[in-house]
């Protein structure tokens, strides 16, 4: 299977700044995509940035300008900048991977298990 960890997390104060980095153990599969999604408590889970295979098609939700995605697609490594948070941006972070194994069609969808970002006023 696919495993995915993450670090980074943790409580800073408003306006300040976390780096969110994931690591996916791929042996025996193809990843398709890979990114970050949040969920804030009583709140649906969110895409917030995405890898694919091709770096001219990656993705990245607006978050006002304030986040950025980067890392190796091949190497399964996922990144998130994260400059000026506001209390808003309060929130369980995942990791997702949507792998195949080799010489099979079907999609199967893989989260860690989160690192939880405060963002204090």
């Amino acid at each position: 299977q696919v495993q995915l960890v993450e670090s980074g997390g943790g409580l800073v104060q408003s306006g300040g700044s976390l780096r969110l980095s994931c690591v996916a153990s791929r042996t025996g599969f193809t990843i398709d995509r890979l990114g970050w999604y949040r969920q804030a408590p009583g709140k649906q889970r969110e895409l917030v940035a995405q890898l694919r295979g091709d770096s001219t098609n990656n993705v990245v939700t607006s978050m006002d300008g304030r986040f950025t995605v980067s890392g190796d697609y091949a190497k399964g490594i996922i990144y998130l900048q994260m400059n000026s948070l506001k209390p808003e941006d309060t929130a369980t972070y995942y990791c997702n991977a949507v792998a195949r194994r080799f010489g099979r069609s079907q999609l199967i969808d893989y989260w860690g298990q989160g690192t939880q970002v405060t963002v204090s006023s």
